[in-house]
């Protein structure tokens, strides 16, 4: 992509700029989203604005839709690839990186939703690779 990564990107814009690899299942001018690779649950995905900013709010007036429109987009698709699950979930905490995010995952019970990942397990991406390429969007 010849961006060049500065000190204060955060690591979604690293991805974004293809400094650092992910799974990555959708991509328009506006946002990213991506398979997390500490799931919450299997299908987590992460719906990611390319304009850096921390909170959603502060968005401008053409990235805020186009961030929301890939929520909606998918959230419809994680439902229709999980249809046993009754949910899908969405949490909009970006408490661990600065940089606005929506993570969206497959649930039935509010203990999946508040389920949370061991951190210091090794990613499996050989089954992300394969999940993100099952899931992926046009």
């Amino acid at each position: 992509m010849g961006y060049t990564v500065s000190m204060e990107d955060s690591i979604f814009t690293q991805i974004i700029k293809g400094a650092v690899p992910c799974h990555k299942i959708y991509e328009d001018d506006r946002t990213i989203a991506f398979l997390d690779i500490h799931p919450v649950q299997p299908g987590h995905v992460l719906v990611v604005p390319k304009t850096q900013v921390e909170n959603f709010y502060d968005l401008d007036e053409q990235d805020a839709p186009a961030f929301w429109a890939t929520v909606h987009k998918v959230g419809k698709h994680l439902s229709e690839y999980y249809p046993e699950k009754k949910r899908i979930g969405i949490m909009l905490e970006g408490l661990d990186i600065p940089h606005a995010h929506a993570k969206l995952f497959p649930i039935d019970t509010s203990s999946e939703y508040r389920y949370e990942p061991d951190m210091s397990l090794k990613p499996d991406h050989e089954a992300l690779a394969k999940l993100a390429d099952e899931l992926k969007l046009q």
